[in-house]
């Protein structure tokens, strides 16, 4: 299937008529019949109902609406990469680990969107700290916000601050409000996230408890945040969160502080060395008046 057969079928299906939509695209009615024939073999459906008049079958009214919606994005790309060619934009690249926007990261976006000296047009993608580097490397984003510290020559990573970590645990634990010890939640049942790729934030967690000589029975893997605490929601287990999950304000968890102080998740900020773009600049900028703004966040 390639792009010209969504356009043909676009301006047919706003005709309803051969003669009319082949007159609008500049070509004969022979050739643009034949198009339609191909995307219809390549679908495996019918898209029309050849009679007088002409009518759209209810697969063809579902791939007209469909189809719609990606050549308007496929526009808007076109219109915002000319845009960044001509320097009239930057685009600026963000991945985020899902935790980390229960901190500042909401803020910051809504501060990049509505700067008025900087055009940016924005990517946000969500991804673990490993697939950010990934990302990075490859030129995908241009920073992330995550969780994990990696070891790579061509990655920058700073710290921007630790999250105190707090059990979330289901509706109804005894141990709810109450500030527990690791030891205390060791012989628990554990939902751990993501698993996968790895390393990840579950390695983190299973690093604090074997740093005090614990080891947890992991029954359910998930690759969200989530998901992980729907599940703990659902009497599966419990699991470790960083702090500021508590915004979440669910009633089937409640949260509980830990006592260790090293029980922490850093919120790290990858880039690539060396990148002095406009765009990563004054986002760097930013992050730096946000948390003069609030230190203790």
């Amino acid at each position: 299937m390639e792009l010209r057969h969504l356009r043909y079928f676009q301006v047919l299906g706003q005709t309803l008529n051969f003669t009319k939509a082949a007159e609008r695209l500049h070509i004969a009615q022979p050739p643009l019949s034949r198009q339609i024939q191909q995307l219809e073999e390549e679908l495996g459906v019918l898209l029309l109902e050849r009679g007088r008049p002409l009518r759209l079958t209810e697969a063809g009214r579902f791939f007209y609406e469909h189809s719609s919606v990606l050549l308007e994005q496929l526009a808007k790309v076109c219109d915002n990469t000319r845009r960044i060619g001509h320097g009239e934009k930057t685009w600026l690249g963000i991945g985020f680990a899902p935790s980390t926007l229960y901190g500042l990261l909401p803020e910051l976006i809504r501060r990049l969107r509505s700067h008025e000296t900087l055009a940016l047009e924005l990517g946000l993608s969500e991804m673990t700290t490993l697939q950010q580097v990934e990302a990075l490397k490859a030129g995908r984003i241009d920073i992330g916000f995550g969780r994990i510290r990696i070891d790579d020559p061509a990655i920058v990573q700073k710290v921007q601050t630790e999250d105190r970590l707090v059990a979330a645990l289901p509706a109804g634990h005894p141990l709810i409000g109450q500030p527990v010890s690791l030891a205390q939640l060791a012989d628990e049942p554990f939902v751990l996230y993501p698993g996968n790729p790895r390393p990840s934030y579950a390695d983190h967690v299973i690093a604090l408890f074997n740093t005090h000589g614990l080891n947890i029975r992991v029954v359910q893997w998930t690759n969200e945040l989530q998901t992980a605490i729907g599940l703990v929601g659902a009497g599966i287990g419990i699991t470790l969160v960083p702090a500021s999950v508590q915004l979440l304000h669910r009633d089937d968890i409640g949260f509980s502080p830990l006592l260790e102080a090293n029980a922490t998740s850093p919120i790290i900020i990858s880039r690539r060395v060396g990148d002095v773009s406009a765009g990563l600049s004054h986002c760097l900028r930013m992050i730096d008046e946000l948390r003069a703004e609030h230190p203790d966040a």
